[in-house]
């Protein structure tokens, strides 16, 4: 009891500090995850660990890079991407003259470098808005920097490996003409306001961190970010059941579509 009592106390102030919600994330991963981090600093309690947090900056950047989940890579599901662009995007952009697209949760920037490589790729890629989001202010920068290691590109289509990398020092260099086509932006999915109007919002492999509260609310907020016939996108272990509840139709698997 005690020790429940010391966690949930943490919770309370790191919501205080950050506006971070950890109760909305599945408790015992969440736990977890920040126990081992909390023992390895040799914290007894997670009182003794938001002290130090509270008084160290570079702590609290650290327990924010371990809260997060940073796993991602280009062209992840390959055949998801494949159908993103030979049907989706080829539909949008017959609709419109401006596409407006949001990676959130972004991670290290594979996903929304994917997503300019399949526009420039399609010739759109001036016709694009790209906005990519993560908490993570430490990965942000990692995306911003461009820079991979190549178990990253191992479903990178041959010829855009060969296009849009370069190779320096062991590393694979994202295009510097892919770079300016994103904007790169710190974001809260469970507490900041979205902007709206998206044409396709790309969320994946994230939600099965949440609670099932915490993902009815995103999926509302998303759902009110597209318009009307817009895409969500989310992860090989994202279903969404009932998602006409949220205002969708099922458009392919793991294709969610704003009616």
């Amino acid at each position: 009891m005690l020790e429940d009592r010391d966690f949930a106390q943490f919770i309370v102030r790191i919501k205080q500090k950050t506006d971070i919600d950890l109760s909305q994330y599945k408790e015992a991963q969440m736990k977890r995850r920040l126990t081992t981090l909390r023992m390895k600093h040799g914290f007894p309690t997670f009182e003794e660990y938001w002290k130090a947090i509270e008084q160290n900056r570079s702590m609290l950047n650290e327990f924010l890079d371990r809260m997060t989940i940073n796993v991602s890579e280009f062209w992840r599901n390959p055949s998801r991407w494949d159908i993103l662009q030979k049907r989706f995007f080829p539909e949008m952009l017959a609709a419109t003259n401006r596409l407006k697209v949001w990676s959130a949760a972004c991670s290290t920037g594979e996903e929304p470098y994917t997503l300019a490589m399949i526009l420039s790729e399609l010739g759109a890629l001036d016709r694009a808005t790209l906005l990519a989001t993560d908490l993570d202010s430490n990965v942000l920068q990692r995306a911003m920097e461009g820079s991979y290691l190549e178990r990253s590109l191992r479903d990178v289509p041959p010829t855009c490996r060969q296009k849009y990398f370069k190779q320096a020092d062991g590393a694979y260099l994202i295009s510097d003409t892919l770079k300016k086509f994103i904007q790169f932006k710190q974001q809260n999915l469970l507490h900041d306001a979205f902007d709206s109007s998206f044409d396709l919002i790309v969320c994946r492999n994230v939600m099965i961190y949440f609670t099932e509260e915490a993902k009815h609310l995103l999926y509302h907020k998303f759902s009110k970010a597209l318009k009307p016939g817009g895409l969500l996108f989310v992860g090989s272990t994202e279903q969404i059941f009932s998602p006409a509840q949220y205002g969708f139709e099922t458009a392919d698997t793991f294709f969610y579509r704003k009616s």
